[in-house]
């Protein structure tokens, strides 16, 4: 219907309007929710599994030599449809970059009823040849322009290319992608996730804002969220990014301003984050503007169990961990917000709108389905 990924609903109300579309806001806890019961079912058909995303997932099926691997394919996908009630496809390869075409495709390809085997398979070189480079696995935009740039436009080309000219034009990274293209696995699976790099908090606005106080209360707000995370991983943060991006850019003004600071010390201590994001949107914020969105990055984590000392630190830390224990163990007894920071406002009007929000049927005591009879 021309709809595409991330357009605004006001854009499209006469689409809306001539065919039913049906819109459903944002529900992160019932999406939470139904993945990590995916993933539990998924548990069930091998030894090891990564969780790569909130929707994606690898098994390990090199101990499974003697099944049929479509038919196993079918029983997991029918056995989380039961389960959970969700629709997914199942795409099985050598190496994860295969696996991961071959998923892409089953989920389009009508015959393939939602699984696909490129082990053996006499439609691997069809596959390839229909996968542009900017759609393999691994391969960001700047390696898809300059391989779009040499003649090398498909999967099946990037598998067929010197190895020499790979390592030299897309270094290691590169190299290994052509490697799992030809059947030779280079990434294994991860049965313990690697330590987070960043953590990371942003949302649109319900309106477009303009003044600083608004967003000021806006980062306060989120900073607080990536202090929960933060606290949940076990984590400090040494260093924090806030962006704010505008509703458009102008001749002097990209779209996006983002200001990084440096942490005196490694924290996990809301207060201690709130102050220095406050600083980046005053250092960021640009009069006469409107922005649409805000977010807040935390960066140079380090496991708490390891914290670096400064002997000029007037903070006493013991403290400061008490005391967020006790904020997090409130808001998770009384409900989020419970016990909150004033900087995040008393009645904020900015925050995103959710006015097609569909129940959290699994989270929510208010929200279960009632049947009656």
């Amino acid at each position: 219907m021309g709809i595409t990924v991330g357009v605004p609903v006001y854009q499209i109300r006469a689409l809306i309007r001539t065919h039913g579309v049906k819109l459903l806001s944002s529900n992160y806890s019932l999406y939470g929710d139904m993945s990590r019961r995916v993933m539990d079912t998924l548990e069930q058909f091998s030894p090891e599994v990564e969780v790569y995303s909130i929707d994606e997932a690898f098994l390990n099926l090199s101990g499974l030599s003697r099944i049929n691997r479509t038919e196993y394919g079918r029983r997991i996908l029918m056995t989380v449809k039961q389960w959970t009630g969700l629709p997914v496809s199942v795409g099985i390869a050598e190496t994860k970059t295969l696996a991961k075409l071959a998923n892409r495709f089953a989920k389009r390809a009508a015959e393939s009823a939602g699984v696909l085997d490129l082990i053996d398979a006499p439609n691997r070189e069809p596959v390839l040849a229909a996968t542009a480079v900017r759609d393999i696995w691994g391969l960001g935009e700047h390696m898809a322009r300059l391989l779009d740039s040499h003649g090398i436009c498909t999967a099946l080309q990037l598998r067929d290319a010197d190895e020499r000219w790979i390592g030299t034009h897309l270094g290691v990274v590169g190299f290994r992608i052509v490697r799992e293209l030809r059947g030779l696995a280079c990434f294994s699976v991860e049965r313990v996730p690697p330590p987070k790099q960043s953590i990371a908090v942003s949302r649109m606005f319900g309106r477009p804002l303009e003044s600083l106080e608004e967003l000021r209360e806006a980062v306060a707000a989120y900073t607080a969220r990536a202090g929960e995370k933060l606290r949940r991983e076990r984590l400090l943060a040494g260093g924090l990014w806030v962006f704010l991006t505008t509703t458009r850019p102008t001749d002097d003004l990209r779209d996006s301003q983002s200001v990084f600071l440096d942490l005196p010390v490694p924290t996990e201590d809301t207060g201690d984050l709130i102050r220095c994001a406050l600083h980046g949107v005053e250092r960021a914020f640009t009069s006469g503007c409107r922005y649409k969105k805000v977010g807040v990055v935390l960066t140079e984590l380090t496991p708490a169990d390891r914290r670096q000392l400064d002997l000029f630190d007037p903070t006493d830390r013991e403290k400061s961990h008490r005391l967020m224990q006790t904020l997090d163990r409130l808001n998770q007894r009384m409900g989020a917000g419970t016990i909150r920071y004033a900087a995040v406002g008393l009645a904020p009007s900015w925050h995103a709108k959710f006015a097609y929000r569909s129940p959290a049927y699994t989270t929510h005591w208010q929200d279960l389905v009632q049947a009656r009879v």
